[in-house]
């Protein structure tokens, strides 16, 4: 753990047994203050570490109802001056202590988490540099390995895979249904030199064909899915010489869209991640450049920097986009040179300093995860590799951490769908949540699906389910755009229930169309704070003829709550709908639109009370 911490003006430190609490201030909320401690696995049935970038994923992998967090190692596995090997399973207790089970004789690269043959048992997909294994299990560059249940037990699953050049080595890895036909698909991008990017389509039977590759160049060891357009396929986005932003067209076919975006530079953009900052639906990119951290939004057919308040330059490397306060927003984190920071997002573009700890010296990152809650607190963990020490007695060394606030009651939040999304009747799909516990009860999750607004009439997902945080989901047939996702937390008698903002649903097989977004350098609708109390403010720029616009606002269900006429600026929204009755608290959206006319610019508003 850290023995030197930063933490920016006005923020308290203080020490625990454990080591030293990081507080990182949730500028956005002012009443709540996350406070972070040391809970890395510790103890000689733990491995060392050794060198070189790694990969790591937060899942429930034995569905316990505890996270636990999964690898395959650096370059030390396997067995190479460390004993890791194979697939690393550091099992949760729900406490934030840990114990472990390692399988397999390969390692050295990213993991993905999956149920990829649908029968409820959680799987893996790996990309990998040390093929070492003389069985089928752990003997190519590409991997999917079937669980049994209990994250000690793996079959191989994987004819296929690493079949079309990949020569060197893979890397990142992750899931994704490109083709929205009920399964998950995968992607891994190479590591060093040549074998570029891959996508592989599921076939369902142990069998996979790969549908799309880009070959050629350097790579990076970060890859992930997530929907930038809005067409409800999910896209690309990768540490890639030759195109950061792929564009999914439903068939696992790809095509770069890079529009907007600075040049990827030698092997691409580092640290990239993708999330919808802005609340319309579409996936937005974080990653670093010399140093910095960056924010790109999509826009209808290229890219915006949505940067404002994050450093330029630095020696951060791997960047996450994540909502560590659970507002219903994304913020940003970032990683590097033994510096590990969050920016607190607003929903408009702009970031605000949430604080930041220093463990060194390091010299790098390896890898960065951050979503699980360890300790079902409702407030999400971080783990992170980085390499520490002085030359030549540096390694990598592992660190989790723990955020210890205990809740005063029950709570849920919706983590995904975050609102908007469009998705395809039949696909896959996580939903993911963050939940509270109060006291020592067992706590299950029911998730139920409405597909006429927040009123219902509710149809099951699944019920009774141990609290992981997650749950795989195939998307009903049912064409609407007022979907919504209802999460009930139950400990004994008691418990706290959240419904997601409402999403659109295709029927199988439609066609589906980008979401077109107003591009911000025009007509521009900036909110003036977020979250709010008492009344919320609008500056609205690049227009003229203010008689002529209006803004609108609508509910989570995408019921219309208020009309505004322009007027001077700002405009002001006394937080009430139109008859007067102030709304609750929740998650608005804001539409800036000319009379008679579509709207071109939106931004999303949480309201306190």
């Amino acid at each position: 753990m850290p023995n030197r911490l930063r933490i920016l003006a006005g923020y308290r430190v203080s020490r625990v047994a454990a080591g030293v609490t990081i507080v990182l201030l949730a500028v956005s909320t002012p009443t709540l203050a996350l406070d972070y401690t040391d809970a890395t696995p510790s103890g000689p049935e733990f491995p060392t570490w050794d060198g070189g970038d790694t990969g790591l994923r937060f899942a429930d992998i034995d569905a316990d109802g505890h996270v636990d967090f999964l690898s395959i190692g650096d370059h030390g596995s396997p067995y190479i001056n460390t004993n890791q090997h194979g697939i690393m399973v550091y099992f949760g207790d729900g406490q934030g202590d840990w114990s472990i089970h390692m399988e397999g004789d390969f390692g050295y690269g990213g993991i993905a988490v999956g149920d990829v043959n649908n029968d409820g048992l959680l799987d893996v997909g790996y990309g990998m540099h040390h093929d070492y294994s003389s069985t089928d299990f752990g003997d190519q560059l590409i991997e999917v390995a079937l669980g049994d249940g209990t994250g000690t037990s793996w079959s191989p699953w994987d004819d296929g895979l690493a079949t079309n050049g990949e020569t060197y080595g893979m890397f990142a890895t992750d899931f994704a249904d490109v083709d929205a036909d009920g399964d998950l698909d995968l992607a891994s991008n190479s590591f060093g030199s040549g074998n570029g990017v891959h996508v592989y389509r599921n076939e369902g039977d142990g069998i996979w064909t790969q549908t799309w590759a880009r070959t050629g160049g350097n790579a990076g060891a970060q890859l992930c899915f997530g929907d930038v357009n809005g067409d409800g396929f999910p896209d690309i986005a990768a540490t890639y010489q030759h195109g950061t932003v792929f564009l999914g067209d439903g068939q696992g076919g790809f095509a770069p869209a890079n529009t907007g975006l600075p040049p990827a530079g030698l092997i691409g953009h580092s640290g990239v991640s993708l999330g919808d900052v802005d609340g319309d639906g579409c996936a937005d990119i974080s990653f670093t450049e010399d140093g910095g951290v960056r924010v790109y939004a999509w826009r209808s057919d290229h890219w915006v920097s949505s940067s404002s308040g994050l450093p330029a330059t630095g020696d951060y490397d791997i960047s996450l986009l994540r909502d560590m306060d659970v507002d219903g927003l994304l913020d940003v984190m970032a990683l590097g040179g033994g510096v590990f920071s969050v920016w607190l997002g607003d929903g408009t573009g702009n970031w605000t300093p949430g604080g930041s700890f220093t463990s060194g010296p390091a010299s790098g990152p390896a890898a960065l995860e951050a979503g699980g809650d360890i300790d079902h607190n409702g407030l999400p963990d971080v783990v992170f590799v980085q390499r520490e020490g002085v030359w030549p007695n540096d390694r990598n060394e592992l660190h989790v951490i723990r955020e210890t606030t205990i809740p005063g009651k029950r709570a849920v939040a919706m983590q995904f769908p975050r609102g908007q999304e469009t998705f395809h009747g039949g696909s896959v799909q996580t939903l993911r949540w963050s939940s509270a516990h109060v006291g020592e009860l067992p706590a299950t999750i029911d998730l139920e699906f409405s597909p006429n607004g927040p009123g219902g009439p509710w149809l099951w997902i699944a019920e009774g389910l141990a609290d992981s945080g997650h749950h795989q989901w195939i998307v009903p047939a049912t064409a609407t755009d007022r979907a919504h996702v209802r999460v009930t937390l139950s400990q004994g008698a008691e418990g706290a229930s959240t419904i997601s903002v409402a999403f659109r649903i295709l029927d199988p097989g439609a066609t589906a169309t980008p979401l077109t977004l107003p591009d911000r350098g025009l007509a521009q609708l900036h909110l003036l704070g977020n979250p709010f109390r008492g009344q919320a403010r609008f500056r609205v720029d690049g227009v003229t003829g203010r008689a002529g616009w209006h803004l609108t606002v609508y509910d989570a269900a995408g019921r219309t709550v208020r009309r505004l006429r322009l007027g001077p600026s700002p405009v002001t929204w006394d937080l009430a709908d139109h008859s007067g009755q102030p709304v609750g608290a929740g998650v608005y959206f804001v539409a800036l639109a000319r009379n008679g006319g579509g709207a071109v610019a939106r931004q999303r508003v949480v309201v306190l009370r």
